[in-house]
């Protein structure tokens, strides 16, 4: 075995699951596993862990797959993560705990997420749940959104032994993780379902088609329902537009609204009673990971899928492997281009997207160079459907309809990131709601960090 690289993961051909909506990586087994874990060499000062926002122990549950004690494994992850089957194939691992193993320096850094998803994914298939409270302490707690920052923040305060009760907008539970991650890189039912059903088993309730601001108010919550606390995780699903001419042509869709009929709707299915544009040809303008998701879904669905982007290839924000992936599957970069006006027939429909070319100028405050328009370089690409990809903001409904809860000049929740502390007594936040748009581990991090939060403040009390 070389020592320096990482044992390879098995994936589905790049030909054959551009035409299905099954995974795409099909991850260890259990013999794949322990070999890459023996790889690790066991840092007594981990810097993976400094690198993870749920601070997993990594160096333990790994050493535990090294012994083929993958239980072992689970039960270590499941004390700091809620979600590790989610995290093992969604997380940035690359940035974060990757990025800081020390195996990476002289060679590949150990597949930290891969084996999070093996012992994640062994444990489910072997009927093993994360242990719960011994003994609950009569007290009640709100949290606002299945999400990822919901299900973290609930699953730890029952495990303090808190009677926590999740209300939901929508008619599944799940949040990002069920309307905006497509099925090839998170499956629902043998997945995210799983997971979610994991967070029940320590004594979660989860009541969905409450739309908190309209069904019910946080005010309401806290005076006449008899919670002591709440958290709001409830993301951020308002996405954004260019303002260019033409944009509410017919074919222009969020990427929001693409995914969430394909994800939640099954719109991809022929079953299906919710209709999706099956576009011949489709511009996806963005270059985050959600604009990798809503481009892949568009070419499984029959397209040819352009990517369209202002900066190069190396500001790209989506991670390496879904931009990897996308390419070998056959989507058309391009990069360094600005869309400036969608174009439409008389009847309104989408005809194609004018575009100027760009070239990078000075580093903006992103730390980025800024692109700059160069004059005279438009052109059109001929397309029917364009998917604007361009980030998210909270919906204000929330905010709008609590007293005394502050936000910032974007609409998201002030919250304090150490506790998740909002300006209103007894109500915390974290997640996309406070930060905007951001990854599902970030969000994470940020439940738990809540729910520290709300039982400081309730034994406080």
């Amino acid at each position: 075995m070389d020592v320096l690289k990482k044992v390879p993961v098995r994936e589905q051909e790049p030909q054959v699951r551009a035409a299905n909506f099954e995974e795409v990586c099909l991850g260890y087994n259990k013999e794949e596993a322990m070999e890459e874990a023996s790889r690790c060499i066991g840092c007594k000062n981990a810097q993976c862990i400094k690198g993870c926002p749920v601070a997993i122990n990594i160096p333990e549950f790994i050493g535990h797959i090294k012994e083929g004690d993958v239980e072992g494994a689970y039960q270590v992850i499941s004390e700091s993560s809620a979600l590790p089957a989610v995290c093992g194939r969604v997380c940035p691992q690359e940035s974060q705990c990757e990025g800081k193993c020390i195996r990476g320096i002289k060679g590949e850094p150990i597949s930290i997420g891969k084996l999070e998803r093996f012992a994640a994914d062994w444990a489910r298939e072997n009927g093993i749940k994360p242990e719960g409270a011994k003994e609950k302490n009569g007290k009640k707690v709100a949290v606002i959104g299945s999400g990822p920052a919901g299900l973290t923040c609930a699953g730890d305060l029952a495990k303090m032994g808190y009677d926590v009760t999740i209300f939901e907008a929508l008619h599944e539970p799940g949040g990002v993780l069920v309307y905006g991650i497509p099925e090839f890189r998170l499956p629902k039912a043998a997945v995210v379902a799983k997971e979610i059903e994991n967070v029940k088993s320590l004594g979660v309730k989860i009541e969905t088609n409450v739309v908190v601001g309209k069904s019910v108010t946080i005010d309401q919550l806290l005076s006449e329902e008899g919670f002591s606390a709440v958290f709001i995780g409830s993301g951020a699903g308002l996405p954004k537009f260019m303002g260019i001419p033409g944009e509410n042509a017919n074919g222009v869709f969020s990427a929001n609204e693409y995914l969430t009929r394909s994800n939640l709707m099954k719109a991809f299915d022929e079953e299906s009673n919710t209709p999706i544009m099956r576009g011949k040809k489709v511009a996806v303008v963005g270059g985050g990971n959600v604009a990798m998701d809503a481009a892949r879904t568009a070419l499984r669905l029959g397209a040819e899928v352009h990517i369209v982007y202002r900066r190069s290839e190396e500001e790209l924000p989506a991670r390496v492997e879904e931009v990897h992936h996308a390419k070998e599957e056959g989507i058309i970069f391009d990069l360094l281009t600005n869309p400036v006006e969608v174009l439409h027939d008389e009847k309104g429909w989408v005809t194609g997207i004018k575009c100027i070319r760009m070239e990078l100028g000075e580093p903006d405050e992103s730390g980025r160079r800024r692109p700059v328009e160069i004059a005279g370089s438009e052109f059109v690409i001929d397309v029917d459907t364009v998917i604007m990809s361009l980030g998210t903001s909270p919906n204000p409904l929330i905010s709008s309809t609590t007293e005394g809860l502050e936000t910032n000049k974007w609409k998201c929740i002030i919250a304090q990131e150490e506790d998740g502390k909002t300006t209103k007594e007894g109500v915390y936040a974290g997640g996309d709601a406070v930060t905007g748009a951001a990854t599902v581990i970030l969000a994470m991090g940020a439940g738990k960090a809540g729910a520290k939060g709300i039982d400081e403040y309730l034994r406080g009390r």
